[in-house]
């Protein structure tokens, strides 16, 4: 089995459940006490763009049950190093009540700061970033080039994002619609090979779209890091379970593509409008509404989408063992409506506050 990792970013919360910039505190005395956390389960604890937000890597996992232990051991970490800074953590793609944010003192986030501007401003988002062992560079942008429509389906189940500066916005993930500011944000079209990737990545950096591959922000990409596919369409997902079904329909779907491409079938030619239309359709409606389908793009009912992004990696989960989980999990998601839904009943019953108090505890299970 291809190995698979999950990468979460977390808010962090003060007492009044307004995000905080304590970030670098938090990683200092939770290093202070803790030097070899990232040899732990879970990993370590890191800084993100924004002092109002950490970030947890797993260490490669090889299945579900591994993956679920490292990213629920990574949430506790995270949830202990907030606490020694006097916050909370939680697992919201964006923060319901208004924030203030400041930009992590850092050399690289600064001139971020100061080249893309607004944008940087109003950037404070939470991801699930999964990565999926290739083989190398050619198989990678093989993968690349052949998951594009696929993707729109993992933001619907990740969808965890509905306020924006104490208002709800109407999207179940409105993340991705910060998120895509960015200049080098979205779908791509297919690439070709690894040099006609490299291409793309050297001409986005050298007009300043980009500062260095790392703000290479495609959907999904090479990671700069490791030997992986990065998938980076989903919304942090308010719970560990819905994390790890975001991470094993990612690998199943690295691996399906590239049986594709050693087959020698050629990828679907889509043009990047009707991807940018999936993700945004998916971004709006999660599981709760109508999607792009995946093979005939064509607007269609969530359960429908859903249904073929399962058909079509039935084959691989069947082999690893994880079509039965697979379908379970897909079916809770869909039955309790995945985070924007949780989020918005909870502001009904208690309003935003208690969206926060839920979230925190939801986000540790």
């Amino acid at each position: 089995m291809r190995t698979v990792g999950v990468e979460e970013e977390f808010l962090l919360l003060a007492a009044d459940g307004r995000p905080t910039g304590v970030a670098q505190t938090a990683v200092r005395r939770h290093q202070a006490r803790n030097a070899s956390d990232a040899e732990e389960p879970g990993g370590g604890v890191e800084v993100e763009l924004k002092e109002q937000q950490l970030e947890t890597g797993t260490h490669p996992c090889t299945d579900a049950g591994e993956l679920a232990t490292e990213i629920r051991a990574g949430r506790r970490r995270a949830a202990d190093a907030a606490g020694l800074a006097g916050a909370r953590i939680a697992a919201l793609a964006t923060s319901p009540l208004p924030a203030v944010t400041s930009v992590i003192d850092d050399e690289r986030y600064l001139r971020m700061a100061q080249e893309y501007a607004m944008t940087v401003r109003e950037q404070l988002t939470g991801g699930c970033h999964v990565h999926v062992e290739v083989e190398d560079e050619d198989e990678g942008v093989a993968v690349l080039d052949r998951i594009g429509p696929w993707l729109a389906p993992l933001l619907a189940l990740s969808g965890n994002s509905p306020f924006w500066q104490g208002s709800d916005t109407g999207y179940a993930s409105y993340r991705s619609q910060v998120w895509n500011r960015w200049p080098t944000a979205g779908p791509t079209a297919p690439f070709g090979t690894a040099a006609g990737y490299r291409e793309v990545v050297a001409g986005l950096i050298a007009t300043g779209a980009a500062l260095d591959e790392g703000m290479i922000y495609f959907d999904a990409r090479l990671s700069a890091k490791y030997p992986t596919v990065e998938m980076r369409v989903a919304d942090v997902c308010l719970r560990a379970e819905d994390a790890v079904l975001i991470g094993v329909l990612a690998r199943a779907m690295v691996e399906t593509a590239a049986r594709s491409a050693a087959a020698g079938e050629s990828p679907t030619e889509l043009r990047v409008e009707r991807l940018r239309a999936a993700s945004w359709l998916a971004g709006r409606a999660g599981v709760r509404g109508d999607l792009v389908h995946p093979v005939t793009f064509n607007r269609a009912s969530a359960d429908d989408a859903l249904t073929a992004l399962l058909g079509h990696l039935q084959p691989v989960l069947q082999e690893q063992g994880e079509w039965d989980d697979v379908r379970g999990w897909t079916a809770e998601v869909v039955r309790r409506g995945a985070g924007a839904t949780e989020q918005r009943q909870w502001k009904a019953d208690g309003g935003l506050t208690a969206v926060i108090d839920q979230a925190v505890a939801a986000t540790l299970g």
